[in-house]
């Protein structure tokens, strides 16, 4: 059983890697910092679509990360 859950995390913990790095950033270094504060003063719609995906994926591997690590502790001989 601990190996199956240590399995599972080693792919839980690729996926959330690759999740996160396909993610759009905030800003562009100094650039995007002082144009980031005239999009939040103006309202900047959000990009929809792609980036609302990647945002539940990340969540939902985030979790299952979290109850994954909580597991392998558990079943650890």
């Amino acid at each position: 059983m601990h190996t199956l859950v240590v399995v599972l995390l080693v792919i839980v913990s690729i996926g959330l890697i690759a999740v996160v790095l396909l993610q759009s950033g905030k800003s562009a270094g100094l650039s995007g910092a002082i144009s980031g504060g005239a999009e939040s003063l103006f309202g900047k719609q959000k990009a929809r679509g792609i980036d609302l995906i990647l945002h539940r994926i990340t969540i939902v591997l985030s979790v299952l990360f979290f109850v994954l690590v909580v597991a392998v502790t558990y079943f650890k001989v």
